[in-house]
């Protein structure tokens, strides 16, 4: 009974295999109810059950492919009828007692197997958590939001869907009737494949609307082979008008296949380009709240914008691949960039010179076409006229600005990043166009300089070069084509690009010269590939959208395409860019690692030489030590704060008095000394005073103290603080301190508020008690010693050495000396002959003086006699005034007395206490103002200084010089070239291990 049961089940199991269910014909066991695969099946052991691979393929995932789309019949299975004659009545209980047995047992291994089941799919299904961001999260929330119980209560039947949807069954002899028809052969190779992440992308979401372009381009390379074949034919045998007429057929379809090929592509790359640009939006907007990391082509593009900076003294050369464009002048390069970045973002000119420099493009995917550049923060939106016109303005400017005197074309780069959707990712340089003549306005070595700077991107042998040559003109004035085949004589990184081909085709009179050309027959040079574009019709306000539209019309209407001189993906940018990009990220793949490594060489040896030189110091580059000496500086203008009130009043005073000293003691003491009473001699002080005070002594005040701030400040800038003194920091403090006092601007209604107080402190003449007397006679002997000191210094020079120095150094004295010896012997007999002498000489006396000498064989000039006689009688006056100050020591008394009753006379001793207390008091109003004001404002101006210092790179490089800087700035940039190769490597393998993945899993699903 058992026996007949499994049998029964097994029929059953293979009439439902073998039933339809839409378009697979043939159903898998596995899909049949758990009951059913536990009972022993022959054919179909449940021990070696597998589960089926996971099908997310887009043309065969549907929420409807597990409903019937056809009715199924089970297969009748018929029982024999065993005839029993005695006992039927128990036979009959006891069979129905075994059937709960059979439901228990068949209960219990169903579930059992349902559970091994489920356990073997959820181990097989791959871990998808790592890529659940890829999903939006409202998709998350569709559950909360949506019932989808009643949508599916309200979803009809299966039998009435089935009666609704056609007849796939029909459909699939359709399809397979047209791909025998459309399969005549194995597809041509195209000649580059785009690899960046976009295509790559496309291709995983498209990949079953693809096929569908696949075997239309099948179809366009039958059309093309039954063209060349019955073309050729028609030559050789000369066939019929029939045969003609069947050519011309072909072509016609072909031209067909190829639009109807065309239209498709382009809608598939609009829709995939609308949709990465709305995903791109989304992950701007933060939807999914995770940090974006930089794009691979961003990573790539730092990594050359620092080499570019970095100066190779270590024999490493920068050997990155990058595209470099290189063409005639107007040849068409700037164009072809613009179309690739799908942006009119080049100054133009008619004829003339406008790629003045190197320009560095960097073209990555983004969801707004924006442009900007590598020191600015502002963004060019490419979708505005206004903003195109800025950015264009702006590269002009850069490029005049980079462009030396006396020269045209410079080798500074401009680096200019362009985002956008559906931009291929790629680092493009623009050079500037080769010329043959240098014309008037151009520097004489223009020539060779260009020459130099391509040689000098196109030497490098990972660098693709980008050919650019003009179709409108003859081929053999073409000067790019030399040089580049110099540069890379095989071809191996080359790809020609011939602009201009809709004037060529007018031009032309044999239209093989351009298929010669594209082919490579026609050039020495070798390249990779061969392209053909049009670029616009010339003029320079066309819009990309129109240039498109046009290079699209113009190559569907070209007979080069109708008589199979050029092939469809030859031409147009669109074509060329794909190609260009399928190439760099070639030569990125093949040559990134082998670079890190060189660089990880050049960093060994950097930090070996380090720790041999400078093996106790910190690897500082420019930056750093331009911070510590920051630092340093600022410390020791706080310093400037720490000084002491006293020291401050001390170095005022001192320096003031200095400063003053020969006015007072020349234009105020000595000649009111002349007067004859005290009276005069007072009025002459005040006259003086008030006239010197409102005048020069405010002015001298303030000039004193900025002096003396500014000496202050350099002591501490320059002061050696012991062994962690650093010689290497002695030009930027002494440029900082320069500049700072180049900025620094006293305040200028200081000198009023100081004259006023000035002005009070002289007209006080009342000196309180004894110990200011004595401080006034001290300060004026100090004074009047040292006059005294200099006048004897003078006259020892005007008359020479006395008898001592001449017996014992053995020096004699000049004619002049001895003439001026005898004048000073003669003059000094009028002072004795009369002490109360006046300062100057009458006219008889000097005639007296000089015929006395005369008398004596002394020739005299009566200004020579003058001039000793002020030196004379100068130090005559000092020695008496001393001698006054030694009689005045007791004079305190009768000053209080007024002098009352008293032949001596102490009012110069006033005068002295008058300038004496006039200093300290100008002193002490200085130094609050050095101190409340005048410091916190150079410590700002110090500030400002090294702000400004720390933007300028010239000034510190300048500034910042020396083997231990140039060999710490070298070991930095290494370091960091580097990590930005391993960081960019590390994320180039993720990109290909999860491309790889991908395309596993494709080729899995379209296997099952």
């Amino acid at each position: 009974m058992w026996r007949t049961r499994a049998a029964a089940a097994c029929v059953i199991c293979r009439s439902l295999a073998n039933s339809s269910y839409g378009i697979k014909k043939k159903s898998p066991l596995q899909n049949l109810h758990l009951v059913s695969r536990s009972i022993h099946h022959p054919y179909y052991p449940s021990s070696k059950f597998q589960r089926p691979p996971l099908r997310i393929s887009i043309q065969q995932f549907s929420s409807l492919s597990r409903l019937p789309l056809h009715k199924t019949k089970l297969l009748n299975v018929k029982h024999g009828y065993q005839s029993h004659r005695n006992f039927w009545l128990a036979r009959l209980a006891s069979r129905l007692l075994k059937v709960r047995y059979l439901i228990l047992g068949s209960a219990v291994g169903g579930g059992y197997t349902a559970k091994k089941t489920y356990d073997q799919w959820k181990d097989m299904m791959p871990d998808l958590d790592e890529y659940k961001w890829i999903i939006p999260d409202f998709i998350w929330e569709l559950d909360e939001l949506v019932d989808f119980e009643k949508l599916l209560k309200a979803l009809p039947d299966a039998d009435d869907l089935a009666k609704l949807l056609p007849d796939f069954d029909k459909i699939g002899e359709s399809l397979a009737s047209l791909k025998g028809f459309l399969s005549p052969g194995s597809p041509g190779e195209t000649a580059f494949r785009a690899t960046d992440q976009g295509y790559d992308n496309d291709k995983q979401f498209k990949k079953g609307l693809l096929g569908e372009l696949i075997l239309l381009q099948q179809q366009i390379q039958q059309h093309e082979e039954e063209a060349r074949r019955a073309a050729g034919f028609s030559s050789q045998q000369k066939r019929k008008v029939s045969d003609k007429e069947k050519i011309d057929q072909l072509q016609d379809e072909l031209l067909r296949t190829q639009l109807k090929y065309q239209r498709m592509l382009e809608r598939l790359e609009k829709e995939n380009k609308e949709l990465r640009k709305l995903v791109l939006q989304r992950d701007d907007k933060g939807i999914h709240q995770r940090k974006l990391k930089k794009s691979l082509i961003d990573m790539y593009s730092e990594v050359l914008d620092i080499l570019s900076d970095y100066d190779a003294s270590y024999n490493t050369q920068d050997h990155l691949p990058r595209v470099v464009v290189v063409g005639d002048q107007s040849a068409g390069k700037t164009s072809v960039l613009e179309m690739i970045a799908q942006a009119r973002i080049f100054p133009r000119g008619s004829g003339e010179m406008m790629t003045r420099s190197p320009v560095k493009v960097t073209l990555s995917e983004g969801p707004h076409h924006v442009a900007l550049f590598k020191d600015s923060s502002r963004e060019f939106d490419l979708t505005k006229e206004e903003d195109l016109a800025a950015l264009r303005n702006e590269i002009e400017i850069r490029m005049r600005n980079s462009v030396k005197e006396g020269c045209t074309v410079s080798t500074e780069t401009i680096s200019l990043s362009v985002k956008g959707p559906g931009l291929q990712r790629m680092v493009l340089v623009d050079l500037p166009g080769v010329i043959s003549t240098v014309t008037s306005g151009m520097a004489p070595d223009t020539k060779e300089t260009i020459f130099s700077i391509s040689k000098a991107y196109m030497q490098n042998p990972n660098a693709i070069i980008l050919c650019i040559q003009d179709g409108s003109v003859d081929a053999e004035r073409s000067i790019v084509t030399d040089l580049v085949s110099q540069m890379d004589p095989q071809g191996k990184r080359t790809i020609f690009v011939l602009t201009k081909v809709d004037l060529a085709e007018k031009n032309v009179a044999s239209p093989n010269r351009i298929q010669q050309i594209i082919e490579g027959k026609l050039f020495p040079m070798k390249a990779l590939g061969y392209f053909a574009v049009v670029t616009g019709k010339g003029n320079s306000s066309e819009s990309i959208e129109s240039i498109k539209e046009y290079e699209e019309e113009f190559f569907q209407n070209s007979k080069l395409l109708k008589t199979s001189m050029l092939k469809a993906h030859q031409v147009t940018t669109k074509n060329l860019s794909l190609a260009v990009s399928d190439c760099f990220w070639k030569m990125v793949r093949e040559s990134v690692e082998q670079q890190a490594d060189a660089f990880k060489a050049t960093r060994f040896n950097l930090e070996t030489e380090w720790k041999n030189n400078y093996p106790r110091l910190r690897e500082l580059d420019r930056n750093e030590l331009f911070e510590k000496a920051k630092n340093e500086i600022l410390d020791e203008v706080i310093s400037l704060t720490q000084v002491t009130p006293k020291h401050w009043e001390e170095m005022l005073e001192k320096t003031l008095w200095e400063r003053v000293s020969t006015h007072v003691i020349e234009n105020i003491y000595l000649p009111a000394a002349q007067t004859a009473n005290s009276g005069t001699f007072n009025t002459t002080v005040d006259i003086k005073l008030k006239q010197w005070t409102d005048k020069q002594l405010p002015n001298k005040a303030v000039e004193v103290a900025w002096e003396t701030l500014q000496e202050e400040f350099s002591r501490f800038m320059t002061e050696k603080k012991g062994k962690e003194h650093d010689d290497i920091f002695d030009k930027l403090k002494q440029a900082v301190k320069e500049e700072t006092i180049k900025r620094h601007r006293w305040n200028e209604r200081a000198e009023d508020s100081l004259r006023v107080i000035q002005h009070n402190a002289l007209e006080d003449r009342s000196i309180s008690d004894k110990q200011q007397w004595d401080a006034a006679i001290h300060f004026m002997e100090e004074t009047l010693q040292s006059r005294l000191k200099d006048t004897e210094s003078v006259i020892e020079d005007m008359v020479g050495p006395n008898w001592k120095k001449r017996w014992l150094y053995w020096v004699g004295r000049t004619k002049e000396q001895n003439i001026r010896n005898e004048t000073k012997n003669e003059l000094e007999k009028l002072i004795k002959c009369n002490e109360d002498h006046p300062a100057y000489l009458a006219n008889d006396e000097v005639t007296t003086v000089r015929k006395n000498l005369e008398a004596r064989g002394v020739a005299v000039d009566p200004c020579l006699i003058k001039d000793t006689w002020h030196q004379i009688y100068r130090r005559y006056f000092l020695k008496s005034a001393l001698n006054h100050c030694k009689l005045c020591r007791r004079g305190f008394y009768y000053y209080q007395r007024h002098f009352v009753d008293s032949e001596l006379e102490c009012n110069d001793i006033v005068l002295f206490w008058r300038i004496q207390r006039m200093l300290a008091i100008t002193a002490n109003t200085l130094r609050q103002q050095l101190t409340n004001t005048e410091v916190r404002r150079l410590e700002k101006n110090v500030k400002e200084v090294l702000e400004d210092f720390a933007e300028d790179n010239e000034k510190k490089v300048m500034l910042l010089t020396g083997k231990r800087v140039q060999l710490a700035e070298d070991l930095k940039k290494v370091r960091e070239i580097q990590e930005k190769l391993e960081a960019f490597i590390e994320a180039l393998h993720q990109e290909n291990n999860f491309t790889q993945e991908c395309g596993l899993l494709q080729d899995t699903l379209h296997k099952d």
